[in-house]
């Protein structure tokens, strides 16, 4: 079976059904299912099938249906002599079409379907993903087709990221300044200034013509967007552009660079209410939502704290606290959205204070804040890190889109639990759904976006769709893998890289081996050692391969090619390089693949680091007459909001000016090696490769590399280390 998410009921029946000579039937009057029989065409068409016209044919029946109950529910019945679906809704209808297309899209050349009844329905109401067009900014294309993918799949909620400390998306007539100083920053690090050393001003926003669009664009798909305006916290664009709204006496100019938990919060007067009540009504006159997400989260209360009129007010409110008086920001906020008939979505940190009982609860900290949540009889999303967050790499690759460190891969977000087993029955009720977040912060580029989506978004929507009770990775596999021949024949881009194989190599000069593996757990790894391109009949890997040459290595599943092939250049030469995504990191404080700020054009490097202990180890190296390295280099602005953990962190005494790269043999104490200055990169805003010798003891032992730098600024950053041997 290859539909994705698996359908609540699927019951065989006997026959088929042929497609040749078959006909849409339905209601001209009745519009909803007029756009199911358009959206099935329209999916046909794209992957490559004839439309399916009306009239007389073996009949394809779309039906309206009140016996079909459920707001998203249909009935979808294949028989020898016609093809009925049937819902009592818009939208059931509509996601039958979807299965419907599913179905045929993988029918053979004979073109028939096997005969079956599909009841379904989804386990939860909520299914979502959230965009965050804040740190990054994406062109209303880009957000128009991430909703018609989340429409294949019965995703049915966009949360729209729009405001933070980077910028303010959203036009708001009432106040122009939030989109011509909120919009733009000047990013940090080489990408900021042009070849003259003069500001690059980056940002964008979307006008209220755009955002009609894209909602409407939403609503023909069944899908509803939820916008998110940030309060009290990650305020620093609105801030910047109304310094009034500040709870500081030097209010920011422009939108921060920084990625992080900035102080920056709206203060406690009342005309900021009455500023965030005017926004507010212009959000909800262009998004129809039933839900304002008002963020909450990361509210740190320093500025509150130091400031004299923000502090009277809690006294005279009787708050015993800064979190209280947060609670009571929320709760007015969320006051006000309810006379409107609107209600308050935030993140988990809004518990903190008091909040209006209707107020809805995405847990982001954990599985906490939404048992917390239901306990207290409040809704909530499940929304967890990492699991559920996007920005984290879906395999160790060194091929992987920037992003943290945490290694989120297919399998890991499939075994989600998504029905906590510290909630009783009756709890788990308030257990809306759950969703996945794309935070941008790493990714600049579309593609990068939308390779950390795609396919995990498709992941989540199973768990979201389908019942807990048939999860099992060995039959989901075959589904997702045909999920993602739906993305190649409609040519939509999605993360190759976890079914790609990837080769540790080891052993020494005499016996070198190469080991493979391939994290996303679809298919079999085939091989060829003569330069060929693997096929479905190349031996299949079984063990680690001891030899010479090239081998190519790919995924199959069955006899189709997944991913792309590899090469791997196998000799004692490949004993003595490691890139610098193959290191093992000193710690795991903060670990990243954090992109160069440079060139400003074409590709950049991407660096596996941790900011706050930039070191990286290289186990068991070959050290055998080894006399010269070769490093490549590369340096990264500190642009990271950290709080006074930055204080903490520390970097060798260097010898000259810059500094040095410096290699310690056995550990981080041990004696130096290898020292090579870094002048020679510092004019350089990609990477620089870097030369020196190396004073070896000769065997197997580890290696330490650090930099050696005089002051934070830029953040030197290994990409690759090369021993060499002596001829």
């Amino acid at each position: 079976m290859s539909l994705l998410p698996l359908p609540a009921s699927i019951v065989p029946a006997t026959g088929s059904f042929a497609l040749a000579g078959s006909a849409l039937s339905y209601a001209g009057s009745d519009a909803g299912a007029r756009a199911a029989a358009d959206r099935l065409n329209e999916l046909l068409i794209r992957s490559g099938r004839p439309a399916i016209a009306t009239g007389k044919g073996r009949p394809i029946r779309i039906r309206r249906d009140a016996q079909v109950t459920g707001a998203e529910a249909y009935r979808l019945e294949i028989t020898p002599s016609g093809v009925t679906l049937r819902a009592s809704s818009d939208a059931g209808l509509y996601y039958g079409a979807v299965t419907l297309w599913q179905l045929i899209q993988r029918a053979g050349p004979e073109g028939t379907l096997p005969a079956m009844i599909i009841d379904d329905a989804p386990a939860f109401p909520w299914r979502g993903v959230m965009l965050d067009s804040v740190r990054h900014f994406q062109p209303v294309a880009f957000v128009k087709t991430l909703i018609d993918r989340m429409a294949m799949d019965k995703l049915n909620v966009l949360q729209w990221h729009l405001t933070d400390d980077q910028g303010w998306r959203l036009q708001i007539d009432r106040y122009p300044r939030l989109t011509e100083i909120g919009a733009w920053r000047q990013n940090a690090g080489a990408a900021g200034v042009d070849a003259a050393g003069q500001p690059v001003r980056y940002g964008g926003f979307y006008t209220k013509a755009d955002v009609r669009d894209v909602v409407a664009y939403a609503a023909a798909r069944h899908i509803t967007i939820v916008p998110e305006i940030e309060m009290p916290g990650h305020a620093t664009a609105a801030i910047a552009a109304y310094p009034e709204l500040a709870s500081t006496p030097q209010p920011p100019s422009q939108p921060s660079n920084d990625w992080g938990i900035l102080p920056n919060l709206f203060n406690t007067d009342d005309t900021t209410f009455t500023f965030l009540e005017n926004v507010l009504d212009e959000v909800m006159a262009l998004f129809p939502s039933r839900y304002i997400h008002v963020g909450g989260d990361e509210a740190t209360k320093e500025q509150w704290a130091a400031n004299p009129r923000i502090q009277a007010k809690r006294t005279a409110l009787g708050l015993a606290s800064d979190d209280k008086l947060q609670g009571w920001f929320t709760a007015r906020i969320g006051d006000y959205l309810q006379k409107h008939g609107r209600r308050l979505i935030g993140w988990d940190e809004i518990l903190l204070g008091d909040v209006p009982p209707s107020a809805t609860i995405m847990s982001w900290r954990g599985m906490d804040g939404a048992i917390t949540a239901a306990k207290a009889g409040h809704d909530a999303v499940l929304s967890p890190a990492p699991d559920l967050y996007l920005d984290n790499r879906q395999s160790d690759s060194g091929d992987e889109p920037p992003g943290r460190g945490s290694v989120v891969d297919w399998k890991k977000l499939y075994a989600f639990d998504v029905a906590p087993p510290a909630l009783t029955a009756d709890q788990r009720k308030h257990l809306l759904g759950l969703q996945v977040n794309e935070f941008t912060e790493h990714a600049r580029t579309t593609d990068y976006a939308e390779r950390m989506i795609w396919p995990r978004a498709a992941i989540l929507a199973e768990l979201g769709w389908s019942k807990a009770t048939n999860r099992d990775w060995a039959s989901f596999a075959p589904r997702l893998a045909a999920e993602l021949d739906r993305y190649q024949v409609l040519n939509l881009g999605y993360d190759r890289t976890p079914l790609i194989p990837e080769g540790d190599i080891s052993g020494t000069p005499a016996a070198v081996t190469v080991a493979l593996r391939q994290q996303a757990g679809i298919g079999t790894i085939r091989y060829t050692t003569d330069g060929s391109a693997p096929m479905a009949t190349s031996p299949a890997y079984q063990a680690p391969l001891t030899m010479r040459g090239v081998l190519t290595a790919q995924a199959f599943f069955g006899d189709k090619a997944m991913g792309a092939p590899k090469r791997f250049t196998v000799d004692p030469a490949s004993l003595f390089t490691r890139a610098g995504s193959q290191l093992e990191l000193c710690a795991n404080k903060l670990p990243l693949r954090l992109e160069d700020d440079g060139p400003a054009g074409g590709p950049r490097a991407i660096f596996w680091v941790d900011v706050m202990q930039p070191c990286w180890l290289w186990r068991g190296a070959p050290l055998d007459g080894v006399t010269r390295v070769s490093a490549v280099v590369g340096s990264v602005p500190f642009n990271f909001a950290i709080g006074d953990a930055v204080n903490h962190i520390t970097f060798p005494k260097p010898e000259t000016a810059v500094g040095e790269l410096e290699i310690r043999q056995d550990d981080c104490n041990g004696r130096v090696i290898g020292r090579l200055p870094l002048a020679p990169a510092t004019a350089n805003s990609g990477t620089t490769t870097l030369q020196g010798e190396i004073r070896a003891a000769g065997g197997t032992h580890d290696l330490c590399i650090m930099f050696a730098q005089p002051k934070l600024q830029p953040l030197w950053v290994i990409d690759k280390l090369t021993l060499a041997p002596t001829e």
